[in-house]
C-alpha cells in the first residue's frame, strides 16, 4: 500500500471522477474511493477534505476537461465564425455523451458548495463568446452565448435521460436545430 503523501490531490480526483463515471455519483464512497488508491479512507481527508470538496474538485475538473476539448475543436475550426461555433456545439455535445455522470453532476447540482470556482467556469464560456460576437455583435453576444449553451446542454440532458425517443438520428437532428439557431443571427 502506497504511502499518503505519494497519493496526490489531482490522483484522488481524477479516480474518484473515474469511478462516478463508471457507477455514478450515487456509488462513489471515500471508502471504495480509498481502496481504489490503495490507501486507507482518512488519507484522503488530507488531500481532499470531505465528499462535498471532492465532489467540487471533480466538477472542476470536468469543466477543465471540456474546456479542454472545446479549446481543442476550437485550434482545428476552421471557415466562419458560424461553421466554428458550430464544431464548438458539437465538440461540447460530444463530451457531454462521453461523460454523461460526470457531466451531469457538474452541470445540473444545485449545490453551491460542489459549485466550482466562478472563474474557472468562465473559461468555458470565453471560446465561445468570442465566435458569438463576431456572429451577433458585441451588444447581443451574451445572450447569444447563453442561447447557444441552453439549446446543446437541453439537447444534451433530454438525450441523457432518453426523453428524444421518437425515431430519427438525434446526431442529424441536433446539427439541424444548431443551424437553425446559428442562422436566426
Amino acid at each position: 500500500m502506497p504511502y499518503p503523501s505519494q497519493v496526490s490531490r489531482d490522483t484522488i480526483v481524477t479516480q474518484a471522477w473515474q469511478l462516478i463515471e463508471a457507477d455514478g455519483v450515487e456509488a462513489l464512497s471515500l471508502g471504495k474511493l480509498a481502496r481504489e488508491l490503495g490507501i486507507k479512507a482518512p488519507s484522503l481527508y488530507r488531500h481532499v477534505g470531505n465528499k462535498a470538496k471532492l465532489l467540487q474538485a471533480v466538477n472542476l475538473h470536468t469543466s477543465q476537461q471540456l474546456v479542454a476539448g472545446l479549446n481543442e475543436a476550437a485550434e482545428q475550426a476552421s471557415g466562419d465564425a458560424k461553421m466554428q461555433i458550430a464544431v464548438l456545439i458539437h465538440s461540447y455535445r460530444s463530451f457531454a455523451l462521453a461523460h454523461p455522470h460526470t457531466y451531469t453532476l457538474a452541470f445540473t447540482n444545485t449545490d453551491d458548495s460542489l459549485r466550482p470556482d466562478e472563474n474557472a467556469l468562465e473559461q468555458l464560456a470565453l471560446p465561445l463568446q468570442q465566435l458569438m460576437t463576431a456572429v451577433s455583435g458585441e451588444e447581443k453576444s451574451l445572450a447569444a452565448l447563453r442561447g447557444a449553451m441552453a439549446l446543446v446542454h437541453g439537447f444534451v440532458m433530454l438525450e441523457l435521460h432518453g426523453q428524444l425517443r421518437r425515431g430519427r438520428d438525434l446526431g442529424a437532428d441536433f446539427a439541424t436545430a444548431v443551424h437553425a439557431y446559428l442562422n436566426g443571427w
